[in-house]
């Protein structure tokens, strides 16, 4: 929905894509049905050094509401996701995947179960309930999420899953760092904000391949799951101010 009365945006949408040309094109009438709720609301794909036809598709739509930013080389998801969330125009952001697989019509129960929270909750997650991965997949994730949860006390199920609304001034407080995505409620309570959880039901891909493999996640999740512990070790608690500074 174009936002034609100059109102300040509700909602910013910001989408990774990395050679997804097969899958976003599927994506803009949902966009357009189950965003309408937040207008005024924006769309950002940042497009991750594709070589197929994920830019050329982008550039086909004439939305009002669509905006592509383009990576000239692949940096990584996290890295997509903090260009497109500095580039966003609205104080809170919806994250999705490009694949397909994260159903839009739960950014509205997302982003009002962070309304609801107030200021002080800073994350909504969205927890699967039905993936649509297969097996071996959904196993890694059991594994590596029971993991994570033992050695950081995050208290989210499924911090993989691409569904999540976060206020924007939250996110660019948190320190930056590739694979980043996959450690955010543990890192917005590092910064003293709360996380709610809304179930959600994944799909399976709409058309292509994941970009991850099994020792991919393996040997950098064992990395940065020991980086992500020492950051939290490194602060006991945040700093609150009291009165009005002068």
């Amino acid at each position: 929905m174009a936002d034609e009365t100059n109102a300040p945006l509700r909602l910013s949408v910001v989408i990774p894509a990395k050679n997804e040309a097969g899958s976003i094109a599927e994506q803009f009438a949902e966009l357009d049905r189950v965003l309408a709720p937040l207008a005024p609301f924006e769309v950002i794909y940042v497009v991750d050094g594709s070589t197929d036809d994920t830019l050329a598709v982008l550039e086909r739509e004439r939305r009002p509401w669509l905006r592509v930013i383009r990576h000239a080389e692949s940096c990584g998801k996290s890295a997509a996701l903090l260009t497109g969330i500095r580039a966003a125009r609205a104080p809170i952001v919806s994250t999705l995947d490009g694949d397909g697989q994260n159903d839009p019509s739960y950014v509205l129960p997302l982003v009002e179960a962070l309304e609801r929270g107030g200021p002080q909750v800073g994350l909504a997650v969205g927890q699967r309930l039905r993936r649509g991965d297969g097996a071996f997949k959904k196993y890694q994730s059991r594994v590596a999420n029971a993991v994570r949860g033992f050695m950081l006390g995050d208290d989210t199920r499924d911090t993989a899953c691409g569904h999540k609304v976060i206020r924007r001034e939250v996110f660019l407080r948190l320190p930056y760092f590739d694979t980043l995505h996959r450690f955010l409620p543990a890192l917005t309570k590092r910064e003293g904000y709360g996380v709610v959880h809304v179930d959600v039901i994944d799909r399976p891909r709409i058309a292509g391949a994941s970009h991850y493999g099994f020792l991919d996640r393996l040997w950098l999740g064992i990395h940065d799951l020991f980086g992500v512990a020492w950051l939290l070790r490194r602060r006991k608690r945040v700093a609150r101010i009291e009165g009005t500074p002068e």
